[in-house]
């Protein structure tokens, strides 16, 4: 080979940090003049000879090489003898490292002048089968129910492979190797497999009681061509038992009687068979109770023996039946589902036959009832009675009856009083005759909203003796036997220039017509002039005082008529004093105080006169201290 063509053919120098793919990019420029290929893999012995780079013989005196493999990544995995040129291989080689090394070769003459800067080496990396398939992740666990569909996606199993993806080293396949347990003739698993992916589904029916788990192992293995490697995952099935055997009644335990009138009371048991497993809702019994249009009747499930527990919800009476007959059926809590494999087709699916539900199954039942002592009944159970207040003692207001229903006790009764807070009637002992023994009065606090409330007792003389109530509702007529009264009949008012008022309320016990509102009239010949009512029809009136009223204390009499124009007179009392600020006239004043007040009005009045003062002038001092000597009082 000339001088002039080896300086012609370069190869790119690599730079320490430049990638595997850089080099091979960068290498476009670079004369290349020498090749070799090497397999992965090797795991020697080492150093072994690769090739020859040859030269013409006046440049064998020095040949070095440069770039990866040598003292770039990988290192120290290649050399070359610098008098022969002969290139060894020092160590394993990875193609999923870098599949082509890119180094520079140099060659130098007797004088160490380097004859050449660009030219290369190249050394391209054969890939051997050295990576097996690997899945992630290596375990699957699926818990299926036993009614599940044929075809439906039981689980997704994915696998990868690090050799090159072109070559039959990178390319694997997918498939079931084991199942354990052996499933049974109705069913097959299968695995359709989507590039590095595979799906794993089911043909036919699951059959929990044959077997409730299988283990299944899934091999990924590539198409190497000297060796074929590969892996597992393995794949658990647990499938949950579902409803495929209804229930059966198998028995019924308890009394089945029950005394009339009691309730909350376990009659009997109703037992079921099924095997399905316990404690699922597979298992798991709802009873129905039918024919009980009264709805006397409960039925539970007991949740440890699985069995019907049937209770009275409502009382029974003997006297209306002493046998009740209703019928029970029961049904699982989750649906009957039923599978089965017609016809096994080579290719697809088989042909399957499913249902979902099944007939609930019905047992008939009798409860017996059993007769006790009923207690007396009043027919009706309450009455009413419509009277006048105040009618005489003695008068006659209803007789309230009791009968007995049983029809195995022949039962005499006792009528007595109950309820009468006021202790207005008695009841005959035999009859049930209600007299009263006072004066009704609707105005009493016993009477709520013009209705006073009576009970009777009827006791019959069974074993045990029974007891009835029945109630009376006395509904009271108003009668005008109240008089209007006064809320006030002491009072005080201010001495004023001008006149006073001051307001009168009255109020009637009696209701519409005979309370308000009222009449009001002031009685009595000194009054005019001096008090009026105004106005004197209403609730409440007002009292004026006029100025010519003197302080003192002063007796009125004011009569009041209600609606009827029946009146009463009531005694008024009123106190007049001088008011001075916020004090008030006192209702009440002492004997000793006006007789002092008196005595000094007529004192002062005296000594005014002698001193020959005017009669107007006299009459305002002589208010003025009569106002100051009250105040001091």
């Amino acid at each position: 080979m000339g001088t002039t063509t080896c300086l012609l053919m370069t190869l790119c120098l690599g730079i320490v940090s430049v990638s595997c793919e850089g080099l091979l990019h960068r290498q476009k420029r670079i004369w290349i003049i020498e090749s070799f290929k090497v397999e992965e893999g090797w795991h020697g012995p080492y150093p072994y000879m690769l090739g020859k780079i040859e030269t013409e013989k006046e440049f064998q005196v020095g040949f070095h090489l440069r770039g990866q493999g040598v003292d770039l990544e990988p290192k120290d995995k290649l050399f070359i003898e610098t008098t022969t040129g002969e290139v060894f291989v020092n160590g394993e080689l990875d193609y999923e490292f870098c599949s082509v090394l890119k180094l520079t070769f140099e060659a130098k003459d007797k004088f160490d002048k380097t004859l050449n800067s660009r030219l290369g080496v190249e050394v391209e990396i054969l890939d051997i089968n050295d990576n097996p398939p690997v899945f992630q992740p290596s375990k699957h666990t699926v818990n299926l129910k036993e009614n599940v569909s044929q075809g439906e996606v039981l689980t997704v199993v994915r696998a990868t492979d690090e050799d090159r993806k072109d070559t039959n080293n990178g390319t694997f396949d997918l498939k079931i190797v084991s199942i354990n347990p052996k499933p049974p003739e109705d069913l097959e698993f299968f695995l359709e497999q989507q590039d590095t992916t595979g799906t794993i589904k089911f043909k036919g029916c699951l059959d929990h009681p044959k077997s409730d788990t299988y283990t299944i192992l899934v091999e990924a293995k590539d198409r190497g061509e000297m060796v074929q490697l590969s892996s597992t995952c393995t794949v658990i099935i647990n499938i949950e038992d579902g409803n495929n055997h209804p229930p059966t009644f198998t028995g019924q335990t308890g009394v089945g009687s029950i005394k009339e009138r009691d309730s909350g009371v376990e009659v009997l048991r109703l037992q079921v068979s099924d095997q399905d497993t316990k404690g699922t809702q597979a298992w798991k019994a709802r009873y129905t109770i039918h024919g009980d249009k009264d709805q006397n009747f409960r039925i539970t499930t007991d949740p440890k023996t699985n069995e019907g527990v049937l209770l009275v919800e409502k009382p029974l009476d003997y006297e209306e039946g002493s046998v009740r007959n209703v019928s029970v059926s029961v049904e699982n809590e989750e649906p009957y589902f039923s599978c089965k494999v017609n016809r096994r087709p080579p290719k697809g699916l088989w042909d399957v036959e499913t249902s979902i539900g099944h007939p609930p199954l019905f047992r008939q039942v009798t409860i017996r009832v059993e007769d006790v002592n009923d207690p007396p009944i009043f027919t009706p159970a309450v009455k009413n009675v419509s009277v006048d207040e105040n009618v005489a003692v003695g008068w006659y207001l209803e007789t309230l009856t009791a009968k007995d229903l049983d029809r195995s006790y022949a039962n005499t009764f006792l009528y007595m009083k109950g309820n009468d807070p006021a202790q207005w009637v008695a009841v005959d002992a035999k009859t049930g005759k209600i007299t009263t023994t006072k004066i009704l009065d609707r105005e009493s606090p016993y009477v709520k909203n013009d209705v006073y409330q009576v009970t009777v007792f009827a006791v019959d003389d069974g074993k045990p003796p029974m007891t009835g109530t029945g109630t009376l509702n006395i509904h009271l007529k108003d009668r005008n036997d109240n008089l209007p009264q006064l809320e006030m009949t002491t009072m005080g008012m201010c001495l004023s220039d001008e006149p006073s008022k001051v307001n009168i309320t009255a109020y009637d016990l009696d209701k519409d017509p005979y309370s308000g509102p009222f009449r009001f009239q002031l009685l009595g010949d000194d009054v005019k002039g001096k008090w009026s009512i105004n106005p004197n029809h209403g609730y409440t009136v007002t009292l004026v005082k006029e100025n010519t009223v003197y302080a003192g204390h002063h007796q009125l009499v004011l009569e009041v008529f209600d609606q009827q124009d029946q009146g009463v007179r009531h005694n008024l009392t009123i106190t007049v004093c001088a008011c001075v600020g916020t004090y008030q006239c006192s209702m009440q004043r002492s004997s000793g105080a006006n007789i002092g007040v008196s005595a000094v009005v007529i004192f002062m009045a005296a000594i005014l006169l002698l001193l020959g003062r005017s009669h107007t002038i006299l009459q305002v001092l002589f208010r003025g201290i009569y106002k100051l000597a009250y105040i001091a009082t």
